[in-house]
């Protein structure tokens, strides 16, 4: 019994008991929670992040940091809008085509996030904060501060059309969970994440191109995050400079909070959904029982700390920096 009890066995679990104890709690406070309109919302809100907190775990597997999400967003939103509109407002047609040119771009974009990470050794973070400011910048410059519609009303049948009472967007995510898994267990390109994150001399050593690998995740999490726009996109109609944000506090949050380490080599795109759905949860649950938005961001605060706290050794940890 004692050798199930071991502190990698209890983190390993814990942000799934965390997720199971908030579901009862509510549950029990609210009947009303366990309702399948509620956890069609609730899904519904959390895909987008999800798709963003896949991005980032391909990038702090590796122990670094993308921050560029909310800049990406709202940028890559803004322009899959204006290009839909140009090639005639209907993915029925010639607009169609927007689709994979704004996944493209966004792994594209991710790919210089990359390349000005490793090429010009700027920490990650530096990089890609700057590049999350381009994009914001960019999402302003292209709108004038203005609101982009959509009106396809096949588009946003990824919102309106429901299968089993969920939404299409919802069915959309977890195919790009299920790929983002694939990606982490099955390429050598998922193992080379980890293997950076537990040691990048050691991957150096071992015959890896790091600074490929690093420029591959980076292209990987600007992929998703255009994917993030999309569904971001069906869920609001819109796009404007503002599409993205918040994005960053509930997709780092989710990450730890769901069990990624943050210095690397530990946890997969199952942990992100777990941290995800937490945070859904929590917030979800919050709204139903009637407790204030400024509360639920310091439980979330909170939640990161202790998460912190218990996944790190800190008799190994000679100084914080």
């Amino acid at each position: 019994m004692n050798r199930f009890l071991t502190r990698e066995n209890l983190l390993k679990w814990a942000p799934l008991l965390v997720l199971i104890a908030l579901i009862a709690f509510f549950s029990i406070i609210n009947p009303n929670f366990l309702s399948v309109r509620n956890f069609a919302r609730l899904f519904t809100n959390a895909s987008p992040a999800l798709m963003v907190a896949i991005g980032v775990t391909f990038i702090i597997l590796m122990g670094s940091i993308d921050l560029s999400m909310e800049g990406a967003v709202s940028a890559l939103a803004v322009i899959f809008c204006y290009v839909l509109l140009w090639l005639g407002g209907t993915v029925a047609g010639l607009g169609v085509l927007a689709i994979p040119a704004i996944l493209l771009l966004g792994a594209l974009v991710g790919a210089v996030n990359g390349l000005i990470h490793v090429h010009l050794r700027i920490p990650s973070f530096m990089s890609s904060l700057a590049m999350g400011f381009v994009g914001t910048g960019a999402a302003i410059l292209m709108t004038g501060g203005n609101i982009v519609k959509i009106n396809d009303e096949i588009f946003r049948a990824l919102l309106t059309e429901r299968v089993f009472g969920f939404p299409l967007m919802v069915y959309v995510a977890l195919f790009f969970l299920i790929v983002g898994s694939v990606i982490l267990s099955h390429t050598r390109i998922g193992r080379n994440f980890y293997a950076v994150g537990g040691g990048e001399d050691l991957a150096h050593a071992s015959g890896v191109n790091v600074k490929r690998v690093r420029v591959w995740a980076f292209a990987l999490a600007g992929f998703y995050f255009s994917v993030a726009a999309l569904l971001q996109v069906a869920k609001l109609g819109q796009a404007e400079s503002v599409t993205g944000s918040n994005l960053m506090f509930i997709s780092i949050t989710s990450v730890v909070v769901g069990g990624v380490a943050l210095w690397g080599g530990i946890g997969g795109v199952w942990n992100a959904l777990v941290g995800v759905l937490i945070v859904a949860v929590i917030n979800n649950g919050m709204i139903v029982i009637g407790i204030p938005d400024f509360i639920q961001d310091g439980v979330l605060g909170i939640m990161v700390i202790i998460a912190v706290i218990l996944s790190t050794d800190r008799r190994t940890v000679a100084f914080v920096k």
